[in-house]
């Protein structure tokens, strides 16, 4: 796997959107923030360009992403927020310049698809992570943040939790690539070549606002396709905000990814502090790590370099 080199003071960064709009009101703790980590905080030139929901046309964010790539200033690109709107430029984009320079690629939510692109068609590692959208207003560091600092500056990361109560424990030590990210959008990427390679990995997701029957059609479509055949783990963060219809669905979005991968026999761990939540630890996806399983205490760990 591509691996960018580690940020140091004084390295570039820039900040774009590939989704939706996003203000300079909105960022400005994010600049601040990222100055004080002794980064060079670089806008991209359509940044705040507003086309109904996106930010910018596809035209215009495909520019954004490929002059981020190309320049040999930027060190890491920071998705500003998610949304909707990266799988329409994705197919645009030439990563011939990064694949000789890598550099981070920092984001959730609809920013997997520029994860699971770089992990499975070009072989590359990045950083599922919180965004300039969710840097604490008053400018106080949060563990999502310091989480992101570390994985940027090449920090090892160590994650210490208990697994919430519904799990499927099996004590042990594994060991495996962590893939994945929000849960709607790999379900998306099925049958594409940015597709997410489960084989021998610890698969990671996490969702928002969903309606429960449609978090069962996910599961069903991933296990169809043999996505849950050969995983090491199972890795859920947040499921926040899920809805039901009135007629209920009648098991909780726990139940349901349980229903549906318990009978592989590997562990699948349920409340590991990731996704649409304020405590939303930085993943390098790609990237291999230690997970260990004793009782209900978790560790997870990535190692600075492999």
């Amino acid at each position: 796997m591509l691996q960018a080199p580690s940020l140091k003071k004084g390295d570039q960064v820039t900040i774009i959107s590939t989704a939706r709009k996003i203000s300079r009101e909105e960022i400005e703790p994010a600049i601040k923030m990222l100055e004080s980590w002794g980064l060079i905080v670089n806008l991209s030139a359509a940044l705040f360009e507003e086309d109904h929901q996106f930010a910018g046309s596809e035209f215009a964010r495909t520019k954004a992403l490929q002059n981020a790539l190309d320049d040999k200033q930027c060190k890491a690109i920071i998705c500003a927020r998610g949304g909707y709107g990266t799988v329409q430029i994705i197919d645009y984009i030439d990563f011939s310049f990064f694949e000789l320079h890598p550099k981070w690629i920092v984001g959730y939510s609809d920013v997997t698809v520029l994860h699971n692109h770089l992990q499975e068609d070009i072989r590359a590692e990045s950083i599922h992570a919180t965004m300039p959208i969710n840097f604490p207003k008053d400018g106080k560091a949060n563990n999502a943040t310091e989480s992101l600092r570390k994985a940027l500056f090449g920090e090892d990361l160590k994650y210490q939790f208990k697994a919430e109560t519904g799990s499927f424990l099996k004590e042990g030590n594994y060991s495996g690539k962590v893939v994945g990210g929000n849960l709607s959008i790999l379900y998306s990427l099925t049958g594409t070549v940015s597709q997410v390679n489960t084989r021998g990995n610890i698969l990671f997701f996490e969702d928002l606002d969903e309606y429960l029957y449609h978090i069962d059609r996910m599961m069903m479509n991933l296990k169809r396709a043999s996505m849950l055949d050969h995983c090491i783990a199972i890795l859920v963060g947040g499921m926040s905000d899920m809805n039901d219809n009135e007629i209920p669905f009648g098991e909780t979005a726990q139940e349901i990814i349980l229903r549906n991968t318990k009978s592989y026999g590997y562990p699948v761990i349920f409340g590991f502090p990731a996704g649409h939540i304020q405590e939303n630890l930085a993943l390098i996806l790609g990237r291999k790590a230690d997970l260990k399983i004793k009782g209900k205490q978790i560790e997870l760990t990535f190692h600075g370099r492999a």
